[in-house]
């Protein structure tokens, strides 16, 4: 008999989930989350290798793709979706794709995961290169799309990693980077939008608020590269430069609008302006 992934092997615990009552299914779910915790921190070592690639690679003009399916996918395409808004990075950068494409988002597309060719040949048609890093997402780390893709990664001269809770599974030994923290069985035999969904979500989360932090794009703990496209970010805008700048509302809402709105660059016009000073 073949040997069973962990992602669908069965949770003792969890056999008369059925029986529960709504206060018992909670707490249940709730103490193994706290596994997902533990088995994280577990690996990073791994998670930090791959942030100082990921960071070499797009200070060097490369591009960071996250790709997967299901779950999975979708985690990848909101992290990368997150990055311009917060940090200011232009969206061709950090990219997302999914098995199925943009409407597999919303709605399941059962099949589109089997495909190894076609995750190929959506990296292939983004021109995937020297320079670029492939993050293939796979909780159950046999996902054939996502095979195909990293196949295509390494076969075009790409870095490659993995985000997988089985460190013994084909996606975790093809790739230069295997992040495989060990959530064991889900409360819901085989469900892995559960534990396996919020491992990869504090991977992800860690890696790129890591990899921007790296890269520059923080002061201290603002995210000075923010792009304030809507009045609450207008307002965290406005705080940032205020207290990173150590200047008045009044000062700090002229320069933002000198600078069409960059704290970034409000900031070292506020730092030229006391060089300046400094020298008379």
């Amino acid at each position: 008999m073949a040997k069973r992934r962990p992602t669908e092997a069965a949770l003792e615990r969890s056999d008369r989930l059925d029986e529960c009552d709504s206060d018992e299914i909670l707490r249940l779910i709730h103490s193994e989350d706290a596994i997902a915790h533990a088995a994280v921190a577990e690996v990073l070592p791994h998670m930090a290798e791959a942030v100082d690639v990921l960071a070499c690679a797009l200070t060097g003009g490369g591009r960071w793709f996250n790709i997967g399916a299901g779950t999975s996918g979708r985690l990848g395409v909101l992290d990368a979706s997150e990055i311009p808004p917060t940090y200011g990075l232009p969206p061709r950068y950090v990219q997302g794709i999914m098995a199925g494409g943009d409407r597999a988002l919303r709605c399941a597309i059962e099949g589109a995961e089997d495909d190894p060719e076609a995750g190929a040949l959506e990296l292939e048609e983004r021109g995937i290169t020297l320079g670029d890093v492939v993050v293939g997402l796979s909780a159950s780390g046999t996902t054939p799309y996502v095979l195909g893709a990293i196949d295509a990664a390494g076969r075009l001269g790409a870095r490659t990693v993995a985000i997988t809770c089985d460190p013994d599974s084909p996606l975790a030994e093809f790739v230069e980077i295997s992040i495989a923290p060990r959530v064991g069985p889900e409360v819901v035999t085989g469900s892995t939008r559960m534990k396996g969904g919020l491992a990869q979500k504090m991977i992800l989360t860690a890696l790129s608020t890591a990899v921007m932090v790296r890269m520059g794009r923080v002061r201290g703990h603002h995210m000075t590269h923010i792009s304030p496209g809507s009045s609450k970010l207008r307002g965290r805008a406005l705080r940032i430069l205020m207290e990173v700048g150590k200047i008045d509302p009044e000062r700090a809402r002229d320069l933002l609008r000198t600078t069409e709105g960059s704290v970034e660059a409000a900031l070292q016009l506020v730092e030229s302006e006391r060089r300046r000073a400094a020298r008379a």
